[in-house]
């Protein structure tokens, strides 16, 4: 970081305009002009400030006579932030904040403001933000999930997502063992700081993949798929071709963007690993048919708010609606794509029901030839209560939190008789 830690302070007021205003997804903006280190600082402290909003405001609420501005309100989020949680310099973060608001005009007259109040908030150091109440779920997520989970089962959501997520890896067979990572039940290795992946031992050789430890369960509930063609639909940016491709199956990778299908690319030719890779339209393409199909559906990705804080900002419950809509639309493509007596894996990231549970129990009533093949989580090196009452599995962020968590997941396994 250059000494004054402007340029990726100012990157971060910048980006965090995009979400909160623009509604642009932080994954989906870039940091041009800033050196590799100061990049990756701007991304760590837009998403640190995202994933604390909540409580950042608390802490600062006491010390405004009135909510200032969204420019000014964002800057004081920025400084708040690095003074009581990611422990930087309070004279630093003061004087750059300060600058930050003297060089637009919306915020110059504030500069006087952020300077006290930032000021304030170092002296009386981290007793308020004990104090404070973790970051909430906007409205239109939590109120669905209120009536699907219990209130400290949500509670403990809202956790999970503040806490952050460790960094899993997909082994490509089981000697593969990584340094300081942690192998969890499930067989995914997890590492709980957050290294730079290419410099990682394995990643030249592509001995291992990463892949959120609920992710790389999905592909588990076929069993045995040596030999067999299967169809991974949705298939970037991959994880689940590279586990297919590792266990012996005849993979076809399917997905409708172009470069998201060039990373599924280069994943395969880092690991040496085999499969066609297709770029189309799955509910219009002609292929198979399959002996199994993975269908990781488009989605609400609420099972990830860990990952991406800027999710709750961005979405919207009329995009679920959609969403809804369309995952209908393939589960009924990839059953056409089925042969008889094939299995179909369905999976969302997503925590809302209507993407899981109520997305199988409809295909269900629409198919009569579709059947749910229970699934045991204790097989999987899961725990028993992972199973849902109509047979597929849901995961939840504050699932192993003592280990770090996961991301929030349902899948289910499907046969066509």
């Amino acid at each position: 970081m250059t000494a004054s830690g402007l340029p990726p302070r100012r990157a971060a007021l910048s980006a965090l305009y995009a979400v909160l205003w623009e509604k642009q997804m932080l994954s989906e903006l870039s940091f041009d002009g800033l050196s590799g280190e100061d990049a990756a600082r701007a991304g760590r402290l837009t998403a640190g400030v995202l994933r604390h909003m909540g409580r950042l405001d608390q802490v600062l609420r006491p010390y405004l006579a009135r909510r200032p501005n969204m420019a000014a309100q964002n800057i004081l989020r920025l400084g708040a932030y690095e003074l009581l949680v990611d422990g930087a310099s309070a004279h630093g973060v003061v004087n750059d904040c300060v600058e930050l608001a003297k060089a637009r005009k919306e915020t110059g007259r504030a500069a006087g403001m952020v300077n006290a109040v930032l000021r304030r908030v170092a002296e009386t150091g981290a007793e308020p933000w004990a104090a404070s109440a973790p970051q909430r779920l906007p409205n239109w997520l939590r109120k669905p999930l209120g009536k699907f989970y219990s209130h400290d089962t949500l509670l403990a959501i809202e956790a999970a997502h503040e806490a952050g997520a460790p960094l899993d890896l997909t082994p490509a067979h089981l000697a593969v063992t990584v340094e300081g990572a942690d192998v969890l039940p499930t067989g995914s290795l997890r590492l709980h700081d957050r290294p730079q992946i290419t410099r990682l031992p394995g990643y030249e050789t592509g001995d291992w993949w990463v892949q959120d430890a609920a992710a790389a369960l999905p592909v588990r509930l076929l069993g045995d798929v040596a030999g067999l063609r299967v169809l991974d639909l949705c298939a970037a940016p991959g994880g689940k071709t590279l586990q297919l491709a590792a266990a012996g199956a005849e993979v076809t990778a399917l997905d409708i963007s172009g470069a998201r299908m060039a990373r599924v690319t280069e994943n395969l030719a880092r690991t040496g690993l085999t499969a066609q890779t297709v770029t189309a339209d799955a509910l219009t393409w002609n292929g198979g048919p399959f002996d199994a199909i993975v269908l990781d559906a488009p989605c609400s990705a609420t099972g990830t708010i860990r990952r991406h804080p800027d999710l709750p900002f961005v979405k919207s419950p009329g995009e679920v609606e959609t969403l809804t809509r369309l995952q209908m639309q393939m589960i009924d493509r990839a059953r056409e794509l089925l042969i008889q007596g094939g299995r179909m894996v369905y999976c969302t990231c997503s925590l809302l029901p209507n993407e899981g549970e109520n997305q199988i129990k409809a295909a269900l009533g629409r198919h009569a030839d579709l059947t749910i093949i229970p699934v045991d989580p204790t097989t999987l090196g899961g725990d028993a209560d992972w199973a849902s009452p109509e047979g597929g599995l849901r995961l939840r962020p504050d699932i192993w939190a003592d280990r770090g968590g996961m991301d929030g997941f349902y899948m289910a396994l499907l046969q066509r008789r």
